[in-house]
């Protein structure tokens, strides 16, 4: 069972950054494909970035594009989310998430495991 755990999450000004991380445990760290997503209050769960298994592949929701970059380092289990330029819509949960094999990356309902969240706050 793979476990994941989100941290880097705070309160920032508009205009700031923040370096989300998420540590995995209980799998092959460098067969996963990893993700994150992001959810407002009262608002669907959203895709924000995902990374290939071996970090070949990327892809941003276009909101975030340019400004987040997702990043791995499959010797440490982490993936990180960089995120820069914030903005008050920014302002959510964000959630790590996992998954084995192709899948349909900007579907929530394709990750097959996922974090507790790590809320950003961002203040205008």
């Amino acid at each position: 069972q793979v476990q994941l755990v989100e941290s880097g999450g705070g309160l920032v000004q508009a205009g700031g950054s923040l370096r989300l991380s998420c540590a995995a445990s209980g799998g092959t760290f460098g067969r996963l494909n990893m993700a994150w997503f992001r959810q407002a209050a009262g608002k669907d769960r959203e895709f924000v970035a995902a990374i290939s298994f071996n970090g070949g592949s990327t892809i941003y929701a276009d909101s975030v594009k340019g400004r987040f970059t997702i990043s791995r380092d499959n010797a440490e289990n982490t993936v990180n989310l960089q995120m820069n330029s914030l903005k008050p819509e920014d302002t959510a949960a964000y959630y790590c998430a996992a998954a084995w094999g192709s899948l349909m990356w900007r579907n929530h309902e394709s990750w097959q495991y996922w974090g507790q969240g790590t809320q950003v706050t961002v203040s205008s």
